[in-house]
């Protein structure tokens, strides 16, 4: 039994939302001011505004464990357990204006998430899991949980893609297994995974840890996995940012290993 419970899960979103309130404000003002980090990514004020809020409430909430977040400062030694935080993932999809962005907060225990939120502020929806408690889809309407995708899959028929990412790579490999492509922003691809709608998501360019860990739990809880290209799965190290190309599947006995 985890000492973790729907209470934490709860708290989470919570934070998510408000985060994802104030990022509504800037984006509903029009004009996005935009200014380059050092990797030469996006950022603007909706990603630091977002970042304070989750890191304020973090601490408040849970002042023994250390935050990793896009925004914030990284760790010099590995730590057991810590909150990864992407505070407006999918700046791209921001400043586009096509509502394709959210907030990720997981907590990796041991290597592996085992608690994630994904809040979508545009579309007044989230997503988020508990390890061994299941994944669920939360609306204005409903709460939802999330089924295991069980049934016995032969091969990929539909692939979600990066709506402002996907490489030659990826689409060579899309190509040669002559399935469908859906296209998403942020962490919104591995949430068509753990709802069934896509088999499968490739991605054979850069990412980092707080862009999957949330969608990660919320992936594993309906019965999928992300798997390294040589077909190990994926696992969270507080000092190693990056993470290696990868493919996520919806139902985990899809492992795929490139050769």
């Amino acid at each position: 039994m985890s000492e973790w419970s729907f209470n934490d899960l709860n708290l989470i979103l919570k934070i998510a939302e408000l985060a994802g309130q104030k990022i509504l404000k800037i984006y509903q003002k029009g004009s996005t001011q935009t200014s380059a980090k050092n990797d030469g990514t996006p950022l603007t004020e909706a990603d630091i505004v977002s970042n304070e809020i989750i890191q304020t409430e973090l601490k408040k909430n849970y002042k023994e464990i250390p935050i990793l977040s896009e925004e914030g400062k990284e760790f010099e030694n590995d730590k057991d357990i810590f909150w990864c935080v992407d505070p407006l993932d999918g700046t791209k999809e921001f400043i586009k204006k096509n509502g394709e962005f959210t907030v990720n907060i997981a907590l990796i225990k041991n290597k592996e998430p085992i608690l994630g939120v994904i809040h979508i502020p545009v579309f007044k929806e989230s997503f988020m899991a508990l390890k061994s408690y299941g994944a669920f889809h939360i609306t204005t309407k409903k709460v939802k949980k999330l089924s295991k995708q069980h049934h016995n899959i032969k091969k990929f028929s539909t692939f979600a893609v990066s709506r402002s990412h996907c490489n030659t790579k990826t689409n060579n490999f899309i190509k040669a297994q002559q399935a469908k492509i859906v296209k998403a922003g942020s962490s919104l691809k591995l949430t068509l995974l753990a709802q069934g709608r896509a088999d499968a998501y490739p991605r054979f360019g850069p990412t980092s840890l707080w862009d999957i860990a949330a969608g990660h739990i919320i992936l594993k809880e309906t019965g999928g996995e992300i798997y390294t290209i040589s077909g190990v799965p994926l696992t969270y190290s507080s000092t190693k940012i990056l993470n290696p190309e990868f493919i996520a599947v919806r139902n985990h006995n899809l492992k795929y290993k490139i050769e």
